[in-house]
């Protein structure tokens, strides 16, 4: 199947063969358009050569900080989000051997699985749900509950969130959404 959330298929093939490029695009997906920041990958392993998290997580923080921020940058915030893509790095070396799906692979539950995704650098409560939801909806990784851990972005045709983008078509209608929750918000 393939993602097809950032409009771009190289950067989409990117996420496909890169767990570790999925948790980075995920945390990176705040403050920012959704397909860009799940473009940041793309950007990164081009400019930096490699997804390895440790690699990554060894990088001296300056200079990787300097290639987040270089035209385009990788995230409006490029200096905190450098630091934080680079702290996800040395999570999932030190506490996943380096293997960032074994942060999915290995979960024993829903539940289990969203405190593991919940535990990483940049993933609250919604963050983690809408990535256990991305999980099960387009990599079906179903550990027993993970609807219920993923709450109402497991709900199948609702496009609450990047869980639910597989075309142009969906990622407008959950862009809809987001701007009816966050009018909804102001009043």
């Amino acid at each position: 199947m393939g993602f097809k959330i950032t409009g771009d298929p190289a950067a989409d093939k990117v996420l496909d063969d890169s767990p570790f490029a999925l948790l980075a695009a995920m945390m990176l997906d705040q403050q920012f358009p959704m397909e860009r920041a799940f473009a940041g990958p793309a950007k990164i392993l081009d400019r930096f050569g490699s997804l390895d998290p440790a690699v990554i997580a060894a990088a001296p923080p300056e200079d990787f900080v300097e290639m987040c921020a270089a035209p385009p940058a990788v995230h409006r915030f490029p200096g905190a989000m450098a630091a934080r893509i680079q702290d996800l790095a040395r999570q999932i070396v030190d506490v996943y051997g380096g293997d960032a799906a074994a942060v999915w692979r290995d979960a024993e539950s829903g539940a289990d699985l969203l405190d593991r995704i919940a535990g990483l650098p940049g993933f609250g409560k919604q963050k983690s749900q809408i990535f256990v939801a991305l999980l099960g909806k387009q990599l079906r990784v179903r550990p027993p509950g993970w609807e219920a851990a993923a709450g109402g972005y497991a709900e199948e045709g609702a496009f609450r969130s990047v869980a639910d983008v597989r075309d142009r078509q969906s990622l407008e209608k959950v862009r809809a959404f987001k701007k009816a929750q966050k009018a909804t918000a102001k009043t």
